[in-house]
């Protein structure tokens, strides 16, 4: 089938094709040391070698075994000598038998007996007839074409009787055909208009590429493969753009006697499509298109990226619309971002806000060690949004720099950041948190918070200070004399919750002393954080 192909596609003083030949003949010498004649049973879809399938295709249309079943042989023997000349006529033969009109005279058979093997000797079966007869080269059978012996017959038969009606009276149209041959047809028209065009070119220029040795040649093609990426974008052939560079790389390994020039070419091609302004076109076509790509054409080609394309594919998750789009974006960036460290830290010092808060977002959820420091920065900007999601992806990373880091959320001046920051300190324990946990709770700005920060805060110096916290919460909560300094409600009952937090005997008896307080929310806290202690 491989040298078959070749003779199709390729003219013989082509290398591909000289080298499908040479193959085939090393193939052909293998076997003769093992057997004298080689002798395949034909079948439909099939061909055998003692009983074994040795060739096997069920697509008649690309099927060999099918090729010679169909014009009834049903046997061929190889001899000795095949492979020096008459093996390359005998695939001529059948590329041609392919081709020819359903005129009798160059039917496979007339083929066949016009070349006149010595090697090669079949059998076949008439139609009618259930015995096949063997045809061997060299016999005088048949020692007439098949034609003159359809017209020594026709002129034997009998005369035709009037009134009788003979389909050779009519022409014969596509009508008179049986439905598997309309069917047979009808595939191979889908199997034509389906081949994709592009890719035979591109797979053609590659071969030759690689088996050309001359440095014009290489050149030229060379030229021709960089021209060709434009144009497939264009047209939105994502998938040769993956195949192009993928074979680029193939290439390289394997083609021999490429100059330092041609090869910095080749290695530069994936680069240049993961430069800013050609990737940035890219993104954008993609995402307006009104008829995108599959998911499997665009992996190809975003597969193929490299580091620098980085900072670019995070710019533009935010502008994408297409969800398809976005999702093959933000995978692509997340093996970069995995296999490139460096480049990470480009995109967070980088003067893009949106590009900054996709890769705090994508170091997040990928627990990125490597980029916890790079996000210090970003707790100085005034963007609410950005620095919500780097406490977000300091929580998912979790290592012992990350929350240090997360230690200046307790400071920071945006409401939401600080409680986040917070809790999660107190959640894991962090006591080295507690100092600025104190001096918030010190603090003018918590006393003018709403109850959900000052709880946040409370519960967390009960979680961090433990039994050493315990005086300075029974203070806030138990008012002692007329003249006694007396805090708010809301900052009483969250000093209750924090006490619960301790469940020692001291905050124990701290909460009892409060059981019976005037104010109804003190009263409730105190009970919650009863029942916590008791817990």
């Amino acid at each position: 089938m491989k040298g078959l192909r070749a003779t199709q596609l390729y003219l013989p003083n082509n290398p591909v094709y000289q080298r499908a030949v040479e193959n085939i003949r090393g193939s052909f010498r293998k076997i003769w040391q093992s057997v004298d004649t080689l002798n395949l049973d034909v079948g439909e879809t099939a061909l055998r070698w003692e009983e074994a399938v040795v060739y096997n295709q069920e697509q008649r249309a690309e099927s060999v075994a099918w090729t010679l079943y169909k014009d009834g042989i049903r046997s061929i023997s190889l001899r000795p000598g095949v492979e020096d000349t008459e093996i390359v006529r005998f695939l001529a033969v059948l590329h041609k038998s392919k081709n020819v009109t359903s005129d009798a005279a160059d039917d496979l058979l007339t083929l066949l007996w016009a070349e006149d093997f010595q090697c090669i000797s079949y059998t076949f079966r008439e139609l009618a007839t259930e015995n096949a007869m063997p045809i061997e080269a060299g016999e005088t059978i048949p020692a007439t074409p098949p034609a003159a012996i359809r017209t020594a017959v026709e002129e034997e038969a009998p005369p035709r009787r009037e009134g009788i009606v003979s389909m050779e009276e009519f022409d014969t149209t596509l009508y008179f055909l049986e439905d598997r041959e309309v069917e047979y047809l009808r595939k191979e028209a889908e199997r034509e208009y389906g081949q994709d065009l592009r890719r035979n070119v591109l797979a053609m220029l590659f071969d030759l590429l690689e088996l050309q040795t001359y440095g014009t040649v290489r050149a030229e093609l060379i030229g021709i493969i960089e021209n060709f990426i434009p144009y497939l974008l264009g047209a939105a052939d994502f998938r040769s753009v993956g195949y192009i560079l993928r074979e680029t790389r193939v290439v390289l390994e394997r083609a021999r006697e490429l100059i330092p020039e041609q090869r910095a070419i080749l290695v530069g091609l994936p680069g240049r499509l993961s430069q800013p302004e050609p990737l940035a076109q890219l993104l954008q076509s993609l995402d307006e298109a009104t008829m995108p790509p599959s998911e499997e054409e665009l992996a190809e080609t975003f597969g193929e990226m490299r580091p620098e394309a980085l900072p670019t594919l995070m710019g533009w998750i935010p502008r994408l619309s297409n969800p398809m789009v976005r999702d093959l974006v933000n995978g692509s960036a997340a093996r970069l971002a995995q296999e490139h460290a460096s480049e990470v830290l480009k995109v967070l010092a980088g003067a893009d806000p949106g590009a900054q808060l996709e890769m705090v977002r994508l170091a997040g959820r990928l627990k990125l060690p490597g980029a916890v420091e790079a996000m210090d920065p970003l707790f100085a900007t005034g963007d609410r949004t950005l620095k919500l999601a780097v406490v977000d992806a300091l929580l998912q990373v979790a290592t012992p720099t990350a929350l240090r880091l997360l230690e200046k959320g307790v400071d920071d001046s945006d409401r939401d950041v600080r409680i986040a920051a917070v809790k999660f300190l107190a959640s894991r324990g962090h006591r080295n948190a507690l100092t600025r946990v104190e001096a918030a709770l010190a603090s003018p700005q918590l006393k003018a918070a709403d109850l959900t920060e000052k709880m946040a805060f409370y519960e967390a110096y009960g979680t961090l200070a433990g039994p050493k916290g315990v005086p300075a919460l029974a203070k806030v909560l138990v008012v002692k004399g007329v003249f006694a300094r007396k805090e708010d409600p809301e900052t009483r009952a969250c000093a209750a919750m924090a006490l619960g937090k301790i469940r020692t005997p001291e905050a124990r008896a701290a909460l009892d002393a409060a059981t019976q307080d005037k104010e109804p929310l003190v009263r409730n806290a105190v009970t919650r954080a009863l029942r916590e202690v008791g817990a």
